[in-house]
């Protein structure tokens, strides 16, 4: 079954923040089995709401809604929806109290925005929300069920999730099994190169890809018969790709590269400790947001060099001859962070981000990058191309790698 997907909100048609929602429900659905084919996002304007609503409607047979219903004045969606199917708002009791309760046993009292969120399209199916205040519902117009989420995404993800996907199921095809490969270190085009002649020699396979810098995701998409000959068929398929593919595969599914990294160096019962100059304590904030403190005893943000002489000893006369941006700064860090910590491992980054402080030998990008662990000392360096951001990113990306391939005994690209 085909699906349509509406985003509300005249912040995603400004650009103002990205759309994530349409992205994640798409993933979603796919995984499930139906097809998405068509995407569309609206300012916050009750008549393009409502006329989106019945287009959408009237070639799709399942229509899932996000954004506009909040309790200030530009959360419109509940008035276009009844404005779709000709209907009028009402007020739902029983969601008024849920939102009465929620509010209330959070300490603060009731207001007119809240007693707003009540309102729906008489006649809808009302969904409620486990997460915040606005209820979501569902409707019928035509032949068609839409269905409207608020834009918050916790809040959709958990109301998709609990209420929606229990509803629609059912009228999956049910013929289909996706699987996602996690990548890093190649880009598209390369991991395009290796994968030539995949989707011929697997009748059925289709190969998509996905950036998100400096990440790339390969799905392995396969339609068959039957679910369970689709999920035959995508397992072998997979085992191609991983085949092809080698250490730039890191995980799958929803796994995330930090975790990963921080898994390969609990497996090898290491402490580890970071140094960071470039990265200004991005490759700790990635390590730490999922689990940690098994195996990351420390981190130190020398940006300044009397911070790294002092708190790392690095000698002055290295910074003199080789520079703050150096393989032999890096070098020293990593040691010296290992050293202070008296940890196993410690890594390092340094580098010139941008978008200014670049030179003719040493231009803006320039990384230099190192691991000190039980084995050796090793250090690598690369110019990143981009913005700031990207430089950094791509940075920490590149040291934590590095000491994935080495705690877990994998070679090099």
């Amino acid at each position: 079954m085909a699906v349509a997907l509406l985003s509300i909100g005249t912040e995603l048609t400004r650009g103002e923040i990205l759309n994530t929602n349409a992205a994640w429900l798409a993933a979603e659905l796919t995984a499930a089995g139906f097809t998405v084919s068509e995407s569309t996002t609206v300012d916050d304007d009750v008549d393009h709401i409502a006329a989106a609503v019945r287009q959408l409607a009237s070639a799709h047979r399942l229509v899932i809604a996000t954004g506009g219903l909040g309790p200030t004045t530009d959360d419109l969606t509940p008035l276009a929806a009844a404005r779709a199917t000709g209907t009028d708002l009402v007020r739902d009791d029983s969601t008024l109290l849920a939102i009465r309760r929620r509010v209330e046993s959070r300490g603060k009292t009731m207001n007119a925005g809240h007693e707003k969120q009540a309102e729906v399209p008489s006649g809808s199916e009302i969904l409620p929300n486990s997460s915040g205040t606005a209820p979501g519902f569902g409707i019928h117009l035509g032949e068609s069920t839409v269905f409207f989420l608020p834009g918050v995404p916790r809040e959709m993800k958990s109301m998709f999730t609990e209420q929606v996907l229990p509803r629609v199921r059912p009228a999956a095809p049910n013929n289909t099994f996706q699987v996602r490969l996690r990548t890093y270190g190649l880009p598209e085009s390369a991991l395009g190169e290796l994968l030539k002649g995949v989707e011929e020699a697997y009748p059925g396979i289709t190969l998509g890809y996905r950036v998100h810098y400096p990440e790339v995701d390969v799905k392995v998409h396969a339609h068959a018969a039957t679910h369970s000959m689709a999920h035959e068929l995508a397992l072998r398929a997979t085992a191609e790709v991983r085949e092809r593919l080698g250490t730039a595969v890191y995980g799958e599914g929803d796994d995330a590269f930090p975790e990963m990294v921080g898994r390969s160096v609990r497996a090898r019962g290491w402490r580890l400790a970071v140094s960071e100059s470039c990265t200004g304590g991005l490759i700790s904030h990635l390590l730490t947001s999922y689990p940690a403190s098994d195996y990351l005893v420390g981190a130190a943000v020398t940006y300044a060099n009397s911070a790294k002489t002092r708190l790392l000893g690095v000698a002055e006369d290295t910074l003199r001859g080789h520079g703050a941006v150096s393989a032999e700064v890096a070098a020293e860090m990593a040691q010296g962070v290992r050293r202070l910590c008296e940890v196993d491992v410690g890594i390092s980054v340094t580098g010139i981000a941008g978008p200014t402080g670049g030179t003719a030998t040493k231009p803006v990008g320039l990384c230099y990058w190192a691991v000190s662990h039980p084995g050796g000392l090793v250090v690598r360096d690369r110019v990143f191309s981009g913005d700031r951001e990207e430089v950094q990113l791509g940075a920490a990306y590149a040291v934590l790698d590095l000491l994935r391939r080495i705690a877990g005994n994998l070679p090099e690209r």
